[in-house]
């Protein structure tokens, strides 16, 4: 499905929103990818995603798509544990 939407992308051109909590996805279909914020929801930080293109599936194991994901990944975790800490708070 994400090489299908890929596909469809290459040729139309057109802006896409997609909403997802698989990390890899959000790097592999994305230009710019945006890490929200425990509740309330906010942008945490918008991440460029400066990947060659055509995408391919084979590219997840290339150094730079898992430096992103390792970066995502952080950001993600210490949004979570700030996010428990202000909700045990609460």
């Amino acid at each position: 499905m994400q090489d299908f939407l890929l596909e469809i992308w290459e040729e139309q051109r057109k802006t896409v929103v997609l909403v997802t909590h698989d990390i890899d996805e959000a790097i592999y279909l994305a230009d710019k990818t945006v890490v929200m914020t425990a509740q309330p929801g906010r942008i945490c930080e918008m991440i460029h995603v400066d990947l060659p293109r055509p995408r391919r599936y084979e590219m997840r194991s290339d150094a730079a798509f898992i430096a992103l994901r390792d970066h995502v990944t952080q950001i993600v975790r210490t949004e979570a544990i700030m996010g428990s800490a202000l909700s045990a708070v609460h």
